[in-house]
């Protein structure tokens, strides 16, 4: 998929409806918004308030969202929509954990009618192609417009539940619009290994890095010019006021956890490297307050701690920790096992780090063993990672493995970048 393709998209979509100066600017992929120059950021929802919702002039709106949707002032954006008359907004449509937050990982809300707003919102959790198109068609929308904060891994499924929205929304003839919000864990690199299409799921459905470093607007622009067999229509309102190098907490946002397992930018800050412990018999540490910052299982004891402290590891450190969680693996039992203490944000790889615990922790515990589905190898998108791990391999050795391919990702990735 060529470069001048991508903005032949974006361009048009952006003419066909009309918009503003700066929602056009927001469809190509060169016209990165201005540095802070003492600004606060603003959101992708923030501009198109202030540009009177220009992108969605006479249409009737569908948007896709969860309790992160909101505003500064911890007003959801679906209320303040519904409540402005120069917005047509006639849907919701609600993903993994539902439209507004109830359900736990793998559940949603069901179709219902929201009880502050009367809208109809619709389940698109575990919809996809036809399906969900149906869905859109059925809503009667005009247009989807998509305003979920992501967390920067790849197995987090909101980024697919917009691929899956986008290609929907191509079937069913639909335009699309996304509204930016920062990357809470920086836009600075993409690390770790690259998916193979053999194993894709909706914790991964197209080739890209485990922590991809984008937003979800540049992944929007990526799905449309590189995996979509029908591009959509698709617009972008960008943020202004952010920078590729900053973490969440110099956004001046209020955190919404985007599911019940991610309550702080903390967590998400690991998320895409001891996420991977999902793949094993150890707990991830759902079930307790600290979800994916502790790790562990019954019968392990200290020598995990002290391995992983010996590796060297950039920008953190780990302590030796025991807990009980009150659901999940080893609910209401006590475990042994890690905390992560990241100390140095920049320097800190969190795949690397998650690579480093596996390791460490098959050579320390003798009860360590891979979840019988391989479920593995869907997060880490081949098998690489297990057999190797398997046959010996240490952290350097495993994270060589994925260089060749994660270069080429970043090549491809360089294209669709939107900020500096």
């Amino acid at each position: 998929m060529t470069l001048s393709r991508r903005n032949l998209l974006a361009t048009t979509a952006a003419v066909a409806a009309g918009t503003t100066t700066a929602a056009v600017s927001a469809g190509t992929a060169h016209a990165a918004p201005a540095g802070h120059g003492g600004r606060p950021l603003r959101t992708g929802f923030e501009r198109l308030v202030d540009g009177g919702y220009a992108p969605l002039d006479g249409q009737r709106v569908g948007i896709v969202t969860n309790p992160t949707g909101i505003t500064r002032d911890v007003r959801h954006i679906v209320d303040v929509m519904h409540a402005d008359d120069r917005v047509n907004l006639t849907a919701v449509f609600g993903p993994e954990h539902g439209f507004r937050g109830t359900a736990q990982a793998g559940g949603s809300e069901g179709r219902y009618d929201d009880p502050a707003t009367g809208l109809p919102v619709y389940d698109t959790y575990l919809k996809s192609g036809q399906p969900l198109a149906d869905v859109f068609t059925a809503s009667g929308v005009d247009t989807v417009v998509f305003d979920i904060q992501d967390v920067g891994a790849r197995f987090y499924t909101y980024i697919w539940t917009l691929f899956d929205c986008m290609e929907a929304a191509s079937l069913a003839g639909k335009r699309f619009v996304v509204l930016d919000r920062p990357n809470p864990v920086t836009g600075r690199a993409a690390l770790g290994p690259v998916l193979h299409k053999e194993f894709a799921t909706f914790v991964g459905r197209q080739p890209i890095a485990q922590a991809h470093g984008m937003t979800v607007a540049e992944l929007a622009l990526l799905f449309n010019g590189e995996f979509l067999k029908s591009p959509v229509p698709l617009e972008t309102v960008t943020m202004t006021g952010w920078k590729r190098s900053e973490f969440y907490d110099a956004s001046g946002l209020p955190w919404v956890p985007p599911s019940p397992n991610m309550p702080t930018p903390e967590c998400a800050l690991v998320y895409s490297g001891t996420c991977l412990f999902e793949g094993t018999n150890l707990s991830e540490g759902r079930g307790t307050t600290r979800p994916f910052e502790l790790l562990g299982a019954e019968g392990i004891d200290g020598r995990w701690a002290a391995a992983a402290n010996e590796a060297g590891l950039p920008g953190v450190r780990f302590r030796e920790a025991y807990f009980a969680p009150t659901f999940s693996k080893f609910a209401g039992k006590t475990v042994g096992g890690v905390q992560l203490h990241v100390h140095d944000r920049a320097a800190f790889d969190p795949v690397r780090t998650g690579i480093a615990l596996l390791v460490t922790a098959k050579r320390t515990w003798e009860g360590f063993a891979w979840r019988s589905d391989n479920w593995i190898d869907k997060l880490t998108g081949s098998t690489r990672v297990r057999t190797m791990i398997d046959a010996g391999a240490d952290t350097d050795e495993v994270v060589d493995g994925w260089e060749r391919e994660l270069a080429a990702f970043r090549r491809t990735r360089r294209q669709y970048l939107l900020y500096k």
